[in-house]
């Protein structure tokens, strides 16, 4: 496929936040865009964002004189190509956001000139094409916290998981909203609010008496429905957001990483239905994670700030036993080739897999695209509601 010419704009992600929408224009003058998300809480290796300024001078300056009129054969040649170009670890030149902005748009046409879906087209070049017919879990983030929320908790997510098992999306969907709404009517009327805050990612942001409290409610709320069947809970803690001088600050306390592993492990005896921890421990506290996964060979125990989609880490620290799943986020490694290569390191080395939106979302679905193409284990999306609910339209879209 030939560039024909590269344009950036610039949009607003569901934070209200200013972000990228990357289009390219194939020979025949057909265009293909990609709007990127932002991510709030990031891990510290993740590749470099650019304001949408500095973008733009990047595309004036160097992508159109580079990229146009240029023929790329694959997503991979004209990844190799601006990674090549880009020359740095973190793509600290030309912006892992904008980057993975030219390599989605890409991919969408090359999808268009081959006729085909943009799942296959990525399913085709990185999977070798192998068809596949397992659905991925649902992670939706009912209840925020942390830095996606202004309110007392530490955790910053509370999900339930959704198992479709043997009816489709649509309905298991029908009921993860149906839960959504009883849940927010449940949390009014229980603190006697007249009116329910909303976090970033579309879950109910009150302060609760403490940080497990939102896991009682939710499970209670789970069997008492008669949802077991198809929902289950994880968490996503976050750690590296309340980890300093090698303490915790946790529930008002300040403690160790030890007594940080007993409270969790805590939780997962408290309650039945929690199935996975997300960063239980900061990034650096590798001693933490391996700790804690030895101890809960039966959970997901999944990285994310400690992995940032960079199959270099995620092969370290799967081999070093840190973690049993891990958390894919294009834009913190910055092209759809390192992103599917990071899934395939995933599963060639046992972990679960769960691709996963930001915080500053858009509404773009790459995402589920990749999930299908890539055979999955999970994907994690916000609450059912704004943004977010087009992700899931394109899962019962593609999966039906």
């Amino acid at each position: 496929m030939i560039l024909e010419d590269i344009k950036i704009h610039e949009i607003f992600d569901s934070r209200g936040e200013s972000t990228l929408e990357v289009e390219v224009l194939d020979e025949k003058l057909n265009s293909f865009s990609a709007e990127i998300p932002s991510g709030k809480s990031r891990g510290k290796k993740e590749a470099t964002v650019l304001s949408f300024p500095e973008a733009k001078k990047v595309v004036d300056l160097v992508l159109k004189k580079e990229l146009i009129h240029k023929n790329f054969s694959s997503i991979k040649d004209l990844d190799n190509f601006l990674i090549r170009l880009d020359g740095t670890l973190n793509k600290q030149n030309l912006g892992g956001n904008l980057m993975l902005g030219v390599s989605i748009a890409f991919a969408r046409g090359l999808a268009h000139k081959e006729n085909k879906e943009l799942w296959q087209i990525l399913k085709e070049e990185f999977w070798g094409g192998l068809i596949s017919e397992k659905r991925p879990l649902i992670f939706s983030n009912l209840i925020n916290g942390g830095a996606h929320a202004g309110n007392n908790l530490d955790i910053q997510e509370y999900m339930v998981v959704v198992d479709s098992k043997d009816q489709d999306y649509a309905a298991s969907i029908k009921i993860l909203i149906d839960f959504y709404k009883e849940l927010g009517k449940f949390l009014q009327s229980k603190y006697k609010l007249d009116k329910l805050i909303i976090g970033d990612e579309g879950g109910y942001a009150i302060n609760f008496e403490n940080n497990f409290e939102p896991v009682k409610i939710l499970e209670s709320m789970i069997v008492s429905g008669g949802f077991k069947d198809i929902f289950s809970l994880a968490l996503d803690v976050a750690a590296s957001n309340f980890y300093k001088d090698d303490k915790y600050n946790f529930g008002g306390n300040q403690i160790s990483s030890q007594k940080l592993n007993q409270i969790l492990l805590d939780y997962l005896v408290n309650s039945s239905l929690l199935m996975s921890i997300e960063d239980p421990f900061d990034e650096e506290d590798m001693s933490g994670f391996k700790n804690f996964n030895a101890k809960c060979p039966d959970k997901w125990i999944v990285g994310d700030d400690l992995t940032v989609t960079n199959p270099e880490f995620i092969e370290k620290f799967a081999k070093e036993k840190l973690i049993s799943a891990v958390i894919i986020k294009p834009n913190q490694i910055g092209t759809v080739s390192e992103t599917c290569s990071a899934i395939r390191v995933a599963q060639e080395n046992g972990l679960k897999t769960i691709v996963s939106h930001r915080s500053g979302e858009t509404e773009d679905v790459f995402i589920i695209h990749l999930a299908k193409a890539g055979n999955v284990d999970a994907v994690k999306i916000g609450a059912p509601v704004r943004e977010r609910i087009v992700k899931f339209d394109e899962l019962i879209k593609l999966y039906s």
